[in-house]
């Protein structure tokens, strides 16, 4: 398992919506025993951007994010970060980066991040076509500059 590896999936954990993550947990056999390290707490942090991409860093504003760690009987931790105030979602998510750490990474990949990484693809290329059909092209023959 590769730090990149970790970061897919705890990206695609957090943006699932919670209900399909809801449903695919609860399709498993069942959670294996664990341990609250910090229970599932809400605070916000201040998002950062970039005039242009590559400006001066400014202080867009603050964002409601929820957290949780959880360590399983086998000695894996696992943490979990979603935006907004959910704590049922932020506790799924950590106990599920701590299941990918053990044996059973391979059949959670296939099971439940490929699919929730594949629905998420199609929701995003829909809302690409849907925009695409609003672009408007600006192409000038000619300048009046006289």
């Amino acid at each position: 398992m590769s730090i990149a590896d970790r970061q897919n999936w705890l990206s695609i954990l957090a943006k699932a919506p919670t209900q399909e993550l809801q449903d695919r947990v609860a399709s498993m056999d069942s959670l294996p025993p664990y341990k609250v390290l910090r229970a599932a707490e809400i605070g916000a942090v201040m998002v950062q951007g970039r005039m242009g991409g590559t400006g001066d860093v400014f202080n867009l504003g603050e964002m409601t994010v929820s957290r949780c760690s959880v360590e399983l009987q086998t000695g894996e931790i696992g943490h979990g970060y979603v935006q907004g105030r959910n704590r049922d979602k932020v506790r799924l998510v950590a106990i599920l980066d701590a299941l990918l750490q053990t044996h059973r990474r391979d059949h959670l990949m296939k099971t439940i991040i490929s699919p929730l990484q594949a629905q998420m693809a199609k929701a995003k290329s829909q809302r690409a076509a849907k925009a695409a059909t609003t672009k408007v092209d600006f192409f000038t023959l000619a300048r009046g500059e006289d």
